[in-house]
């Protein structure tokens, strides 16, 4: 069964709003921090599931709109990054890269290890290693010729149903970890939110109910309708700069040129005048929006029959990388970054893109600063990373066990 582009969307609309509703009735969504698109996404993926095993059903799906939602995202988090702010942050960013680079090579050599320990071929420590899980399947896509060409048969297979599971692990753990290391550390009081959506920011104004159209409402409107128009300009932009940056011959993720370009115009504007008022309560706002979208499309959307092809060798080891993956972020990441609260949302996104992808990270620390309260340094210190460090960290030390094996 094929569905289009806007089936899709449909799907992951009805997604984020199962997430929502279950989080609103479920005291303990809220409790773990588990991000709404997360709940809604997976309970839609396991009735995909159930119609494959039951039905012989097979699903495909149009991204495109969830591509633009998170392109929109990551423009809206650009126009987020301030330099000043940045640089305050500059030792947790700088720790952040370093915790990175070691959760890659140790990855790969739990992986390898355990594989060696079965007495499997090495190639499926790799494909089970830092390769689908800080990779992600993008890495997954792009490194499965070069196993299937060392010898390891159905590499793609292994490597995509690998990220799948990391995924969905990434989505689960962070929340949850960030949210226990608060709490036993005591580093901040639950807020009053109510659970709308735990991926969404908390709205000071209170809604305007009967009242009459004013002119501030019109006021608003104007306001949101010129950032769109803002972001999908910068968007645009910001796909040429991506193209420009292809040509270096060095891989970027699709967002990198939109958050570039989104983060210039935003200091260029408080350089060169610094009086004018920038509009990023909007700009936040949208891009929550296009977050829970994207999110919701991307989980309600991902083939769990592909992990039925995983032996119990395959289990063992991805299970035992997200399981050393919450040890690592609760033992030496949050002590290494200062045991403080943006420490504990920064170790949220860890899990996010340490299993998944950059996307889940930035989900799973918005799910923390719903339930507490907003941390600025995470949320431009993650995307950095994620765009910037964690694919070039990655390739290089791919590409060096794959030459010692």
């Amino acid at each position: 069964m094929i569905l289009d582009m806007y089936m899709t969307a449909g799907l992951g609309v009805m997604a984020l709003l199962l997430g929502i509703f279950c989080t609103r009735k479920i005291p303990l969504l809220k409790r773990l921090c588990i991000p709404a698109p997360v709940t809604g996404g997976l309970a839609v993926s396991l009735l995909t599931l159930l119609c494959h095993a039951v039905l012989g059903v097979e699903f495909n799906f149009d991204g495109t709109i969830k591509d633009i939602c998170m392109m929109l995202f990551f423009t809206s988090v650009g126009f987020q990054s301030n330099l000043r702010v940045l640089k305050q942050g500059g030792k947790p960013l700088l720790v952040m890269i370093g915790l990175v680079a070691v959760l890659i090579v140790i990855q790969n050599l739990l992986a390898v290890g355990i594989a060696k320990g079965l007495q499997l071929n090495p190639l499926i420590g790799m494909a089970t290693g830092s390769v689908p899980m800080s990779g992600g399947h993008g890495t997954a896509g792009g490194f499965s010729p070069v196993l299937e060409n060392m010898g390891l048969t159905g590499a793609s297979a292994i490597t995509m149903a690998a990220a799948t599971f990391g995924l969905v692990a990434g989505s689960l753990l962070g929340g949850p970890v960030g949210e226990m290391l608060i709490r036993r550390h005591k580093l901040a009081q639950p807020s009053d939110n109510s659970p709308f959506g735990s991926s969404y920011e908390k709205n000071a104004a209170d809604t305007l109910g009967g009242k009459d159209y004013t002119v501030t409402e019109d006021r608003s409107l104007m306001q949101y309708t010129e950032v769109s128009c803002v972001l999908l300009l910068t968007m645009a932009l910001g796909m040429g700069l991506s193209k420009l940056l292809a040509l270096t011959g060095i891989t970027f993720p699709t967002y990198f040129g939109a958050l570039i370009v989104g983060a210039l115009l935003r200091n260029c504007v408080e350089g060169f005048a610094p009086r004018a008022k920038f509009p990023l309560d909007e700009i936040v706002a949208i891009g929550n929006i296009c977050l829970s979208l994207f999110l919701g499309m991307a989980m309600a959307t991902l083939k769990l029959w592909e992990l039925s092809g995983l032996m119990l060798p395959l289990l063992l080891i991805l299970f035992s990388q997200a399981a050393f993956m919450v040890l690592y972020a609760c033992f030496v990441a949050f002590p290494a970054l200062g045991r403080n609260y943006d420490a504990a949302v920064l170790v949220s996104g860890l899990c996010g893109f340490g299993l998944g992808a950059t996307p889940n990270a930035m989900a799973n620390m918005s799910a923390v600063c719903f339930k507490y309260q907003y941390a600025v340094k995470p949320f431009i210190i993650v995307p950095i990373i994620g765009a910037m460090f964690v694919d070039i960290i990655n390739t290089g030390v791919i590409t060096l066990f794959l030459n010692l094996l």
